[in-house]
């Protein structure tokens, strides 16, 4: 008896104690999960470990056309020609023929859903006037985004020697793209469709696209020395995560070390838009047309934080007393402090909401001399 009533204290103990989430089940050379809005990691492995990305690399084309594109350089209804160099590609492929010529759009479709190295190429030259100088600004635009384990020789993913990268430098990359380019999803979340007037099928190399909730992009990858690879992402309440696998040994561990990479953050994190805990009251303006100023936040802030931690954030407030007037919509007044569960998080600053003009010589007087004819 007294060992039953021992055994059950000892499991009562060990239940109190604090749990912490279990990372995911993963089957990668490296595998890392980002949140996009704050760019914070939230698991890793071997994340900075140089891998060969495979069609992966197609991000970094994609980005480019997409910048080429809201630049207006380039609109998706221009035509790209096909050259004998781009129509030569082996690997992933439309089967374009030189001397053919695609919309913008239908090459973004190609790349995106098919990974169509001569799409690829064929943008590639388009927009640079060859494949290699292409790749030039692939890796000036990867240097620009901090991808210092990157190094791309081609536009494409096809093994190269030197052509390496990072599961940190994609993830930098695939939020480049879907953060400021959200348009992208238009092809990165097409499951089958057409090129030629219907009369070539595409159907998307990402399955995620039809068996995970939430997916949205963006691209997988695969070669006999990169093994399986995939720049997977996925929005739920309103927050989107990016997986990237490297080096999974079959194509089905690529999709579940994503999938479990992705359900593990959408468990675990949640994005909570800061505010001030209490009302912000008016500060009050010296010699001002109007008698206060109110101050708002200068912009919306989001906290990528463990789930049940919401309930633990309070805000503190620095604004002074009164300031003089001339006030200029947006001037700096003060900052909220954002505490979460007492530690300091963040700085917000806080500006006027409206503009503020300084009273004339002439309207003080008049004020003073209405102050004083109705005290007397």
């Amino acid at each position: 008896m007294k060992k039953v009533a021992l055994l059950l204290l000892l499991t009562s103990c060990f239940l109190l104690l604090p749990v912490s989430a279990a990372g995911p089940e993963t089957n990668a050379k490296a595998v890392l999960l980002m949140e996009k809005t704050t760019g914070e990691v939230l698991y890793e492995e071997n994340s900075h470990e140089k891998l060969e990305p495979a069609s992966v690399t197609k991000v970094m084309t994609m980005l480019l056309t997409m910048e080429a594109l809201d630049s207006g350089a380039i609109t998706l209804e221009t035509m790209v020609p096909v050259s004998a160099h781009a129509a030569g590609m082996g690997g992933s492929q439309v089967y374009m023929e030189e001397g053919e010529q695609f919309s913008v759009h239908d090459m973004l479709k190609a790349i995106a859903v098919a990974s169509g190295n001569d799409a690829s190429v064929a943008m590639a030259e388009y927009l640079a006037g060859s494949e290699n100088a292409f790749v030039e600004k692939m890796n000036a635009r990867a240097a620009e985004l901090g991808m210092a384990d990157t190094v791309f020789q081609n536009c494409t993913g096809l093994p190269a020697e030197g052509h390496h990268t990072s599961a940190y430098d994609i993830a930098l990359m695939s939020r480049e793209l879907i953060l400021n380019h959200p348009d992208i999803r238009t092809y990165t979340t097409i499951w089958m469709d057409t090129l030629r007037d219907g009369a070539f099928q595409l159907s998307n190399t990402n399955k995620l696209i039809r068996f995970y909730d939430g997916a949205t992009g963006l691209k997988t990858g695969s070669t006999d020395a990169a093994l399986y690879c995939i720049s997977a992402t996925a929005e739920k309440e309103g927050m989107e995560l990016i997986a990237v696998v490297l080096g999974s040994p079959t194509s089905a561990d690529r999709f579940e070390t994503a999938k479990a990479t992705l359900s593990y953050g959408f468990a675990n994190y949640a994005l909570v838009t800061a505010a001030p805990s209490e009302p912000i009251n008016p500060v009050e303006v010296v010699l001002g047309k109007e008698s206060q100023v109110q101050p708002v936040l200068a912009e919306s802030a989001q906290l990528l934080l463990p789930k049940g931690d919401a309930g633990k954030i309070t805000t503190t407030m620095d604004l002074p007393d009164s300031l003089q007037a001339p006030v200029e919509q947006g001037q700096e007044l003060g900052t909220l402090t954002v505490l979460v569960d007492g530690q300091e998080r963040t700085k917000l600053t806080l500006v006027a909401e409206t503009g503020v003009e300084r009273l004339s010589l002439g309207e003080v007087y008049k004020g003073l001399l209405c102050t004083l004819f109705s005290i007397a």
